[in-house]
């Protein structure tokens, strides 16, 4: 087992502190939340629930395209050249998907949405076939596009919002601030694979994490544990949500160039940061970028973890970010 230990992880954030052990769960976005703590005698699991379901009801309520009362799926149907209004909650990660698609040269795109319900992945319902590429071709997106002024947005004409990317990881970043502010301190939340820890388990040891893999990825290298303490990892995969036609793999993770699926090499990238929201976006990005993933990672000082399919079989590689946590 290779263990990987974020900087600052001292012992006295290892101290154990009094509390009851807690396990609870719940649907969101078509997935799951989970939450465990040691949580104080004093906060119940009626409150710790409603804090996570009402963090994750509100991330869908703003930023759901499955839902067509959501603020963005008004935002998706309004007539071109209308300014809509639109939520704190939403705009702040519209204005961080629009970070991320700066910093990434347009790897990752929040505008992809027509591609993404083409394809068979989105609110349109699941595709047995790729779409005609005329209709491809004609699919609206360029997050250039997207003017924001205060609190509205202006629909440029056809765009559609697609925030899956990013949306998870922001819905655990607002849990997890829901669950402090009970005066939990100690707790491990993951909504669909994606999770943030913070402070430790009753018995004092960090919230240990593995890192998932595809069930037929075979690797020489052991298993990597991550100490989930006041950190965030997210994960991307080829693999996670996909359908075969004529022999051939289409994975929901959209190119904006193409407008296809992607076809790489890297089949999985799994990142740590601060922010659940950061490591989503930026895990989507590396995985659109394929090839160009690792440099962008070192340059940017990333902490990500690849998983790559190649000919006779699986490699993983890590980042100088990540590697420098690992426990020798």
């Amino acid at each position: 087992m290779r263990i990987a230990i974020p900087h600052g992880l001292t012992a006295e954030a290892t101290r154990p502190r009094p509390g009851r052990p807690i396990r609870l769960s719940g649907p969101t976005m078509g997935v799951s939340w989970t939450l465990l703590a040691n949580a104080p005698l004093a906060v119940s699991d009626a409150a710790l629930t409603a804090a996570v379901q009402g963090a994750a009801n509100l991330v869908v309520k703003q930023m759901s395209t499955w839902e067509p009362e959501s603020d963005i799926s008004r935002f998706n149907a309004a007539p071109a050249g209308a300014w809509v209004e639109a939520p704190d909650h939403l705009l702040r990660v519209i204005r961080a998907a629009l970070v991320m698609a700066q910093a990434s040269d347009g790897a990752f795109d929040p505008t992809l949405g027509e591609a993404v319900d083409l394809w068979g992945f989105g609110a349109w319902g699941a595709a047995l076939e790729p779409p005609r590429p005329e209709r491809l071709a004609a699919a609206v997106s360029g997050w250039r596009a997207l003017e924001i002024e205060g609190g509205r947005m202006r629909q440029p004409g056809g765009l559609r919002l697609d925030l899956s990317g990013v949306a998870k990881g922001y819905g655990v970043d607002l849990a997890a601030q829901a669950v402090a502010g009970l005066g939990v301190r100690d707790f491990l939340i993951e909504i669909g694979g994606e999770l943030r820890g913070s402070g430790v388990r009753g018995d004092g040891e960090p919230w240990w994490v593995d890192l998932e893999h595809p069930a037929e990825a075979h690797l020489e290298e052991p298993p990597l544990r991550i100490a989930l303490t006041g950190i965030s990892v997210a994960t991307s995969g080829d693999w996670r949500r996909q359908f075969i036609w004529n022999g051939r793999r289409y994975s929901h993770t959209i190119n904006p160039v193409t407008r296809e699926p992607v076809r790489t090499r890297l089949a999985q990238v799994s990142v740590l940061h601060d922010s659940c929201m950061q490591a989503d976006a930026i895990c989507t990005a590396l995985q659109v970028m394929g090839d160009e993933a690792e440099a962008f990672a070192t340059t940017k000082d990333i902490a990500a973890c690849f998983l790559w399919r190649e000919a006779d079989r699986w490699r993983e590689t890590l980042s100088p970010a990540l590697a420098a946590l690992l426990d020798d």
